[in-house]
């Protein structure tokens, strides 16, 4: 298979699969799975950043830009998250449900609740695009990063999307509603990944410095946002259960590395 024939594979499974999946989560109403997704998806994260991403970065690019693009990055996507176009919600304590519980009994309650949901929409779909893109990047630079790099975007795809589907439901939005518009905004993924094909195969000496905004984008998503929520949870063997699930995502990760 050629580079954009595993592009489009894997896009359409990170896209399409984990909305599919997520809404079987959220519709059977299993919210508690959350938190052990949540860890295995910080494991495959850091696992993919240090073990595979990284290295490969540093391996054929310049180490010093290599470190300054993840520094950039990592503040780019603080700011676009404080710009509200990244949002990860995936827990039902998170702002966005906390804004909903402190509009019940207002009379904008519906109105604020379903721009809360259309605000979701924007950002994953804007998320997406960029995750297609870094899809790209990897299988442009090589066929074993891509798979770890989309393996472990699909595995934080997952919660995300569960969250995702929480606020909808809550904002107002049907089950069917729900699920189309998420299916609709996953196609961003396969679109952003054909377009970083078109654009690296021109322009492939930027590829390290894609891999530097990938490593950026996943640490940012494991430490600044996936790892808080696990806080929340201090008991000693909601402790164990994570530390475990995130030695599975690294593990699951080397073994692929190994293996290939």
């Amino acid at each position: 298979m050629t580079n954009l024939n595993w592009i489009l594979l894997s896009t359409t499974a990170g896209g399409l699969l984990s909305v599919v999946l997520a809404s079987i989560f959220a519709f059977a109403a299993h919210p508690a799975w959350v938190p052990r997704l949540v860890s295995f998806a910080v494991g495959t994260l850091l696992g993919a950043v240090f073990l595979e991403v990284l290295p490969h970065a540093l391996e054929h690019g310049d180490a010093n830009r290599i470190a300054a693009t993840v520094l950039g990055g990592v503040l780019a996507f603080f700011i676009l998250e404080k710009l509200v176009l990244w949002r990860h919600c995936h827990h039902e304590t998170c702002e966005v449900h906390g804004l909903e519980q402190e509009l019940r009994g207002h009379d904008h309650q519906h109105h604020e609740n379903h721009r809360a949901g259309t605000m979701i929409l924007v950002g994953d779909t804007f998320h997406n695009f960029v995750d297609g893109v870094l899809i790209a990047g990897a299988f442009v630079a090589d066929t074993q990063l891509g798979f770890v790099t989309a393996l472990a975007i699909i595995a934080h795809e997952l919660p995300q999307e569960v969250g995702d589907f929480l606020v909808l439901l809550h904002s107002g939005y049907s089950k069917a509603r729900a699920l189309y518009f998420n299916l609709l905004s996953s196609a961003a993924m396969i679109a952003g990944g054909v377009l970083g094909y078109v654009a690296l195969e021109d322009m492939r000496e930027l590829t390290p410095y894609l891999l530097g905004v990938a490593a950026a984008s996943m640490i940012y998503v494991a430490v600044a946002d996936l790892i808080p929520g696990l806080h929340k949870r201090p008991e000693l063997s909601a402790t164990l259960e994570q530390v475990l699930l995130i030695a599975g995502g690294i593990g699951l990760i080397g073994l692929i590395g190994h293996a290939s």
